[in-house]
């Protein structure tokens, strides 16, 4: 008896949250609709538009603003230091593919999944095909739902050093492949006597290839951190 009413309250926990974050994405695509009606009347493209100062910060502290809004559901939804972490990601996941999702259903945007977008501007701009964050989400969603699950079977887990290593790893290589051309560019125009604002790097910039071979190996290099999840003793 006790064990249904706890697996009912996880079940309760994790359809709220899942809402909470489908809301937070539909905020989210609402300021961006906004602001590509403002800059981008004919459609979303490289290179970037410019964007004055006071919009810019905005944008830097509203996307701050978001992480510790995620933050702050995830760490009320879990009843471990592991629940509470992952169900930030869990949360952030689905933040972020129902992002695009509203994109796509008020916008028609992306036209397709390999579309580039700029993903986030915190530390330097990410830039990257809409699939790619996509994917990492899937990963993010997944670990907090096989978490959950062994909780189910009466299985905790723990995130450990090992897993801490390899996710860190594969999530360093994986943002690599998003912040590679812009930190180049920022470098060199920080380098310069030209005016430098975070945006600058990019104002000229018209991706054509993204380095899918070292993004998947950062991707499976973060799949096999969870793999090694073990269970407390």
């Amino acid at each position: 008896m006790q064990s249904q009413i706890q697996n009912k309250n996880m079940k309760a926990k994790l359809i709220n949250l899942a809402l909470f974050s489908v809301a937070m994405a539909m905020l989210e695509s609402a300021v961006v609709i906004y602001l590509r009606a403002l800059y981008y009347p004919s459609g979303f493209k490289f290179p970037i538009e410019t964007l004055g100062s006071t919009i810019l910060i905005t944008e830097l502290f509203r996307e701050l603003a978001t992480i510790i809004m995620l933050g702050s559901i995830g760490y009320m939804n879990g009843e471990t230091k592991t629940e509470r972490f992952t169900a930030f990601l869990f949360s952030f996941g689905i933040w972020d593919i129902f992002y695009y999702v509203f994109l796509k259903v008020f916008l028609n945007w992306p036209a397709s999944i390999l579309d580039w977008d700029l993903l986030f501007l915190l530390p330097v701009p990410w830039i990257g095909p809409v699939l790619a964050p996509c994917l990492v989400s899937a990963s993010f969603i997944g670990l907090h739902l096989l978490v959950l699950f062994k909780k189910q079977k009466g299985i905790n887990l723990t995130l450990h050093k090992t897993f801490w290593t390899l996710s860190f790893l594969g999530f360093a290589v994986m943002l690599y492949t998003f912040m590679a051309d812009s930190t180049a560019i920022l470098i060199e125009i920080y380098k310069s006597d030209v005016d430098f604002d975070l945006l600058s790097g990019i104002r000229t910039l018209i991706p054509k290839s993204f380095n899918w071979p070292i993004f998947l190996l950062g991707e499976i290099v973060f799949l096999g951190g969870i793999s090694t999840l073990q269970k407390i003793k």
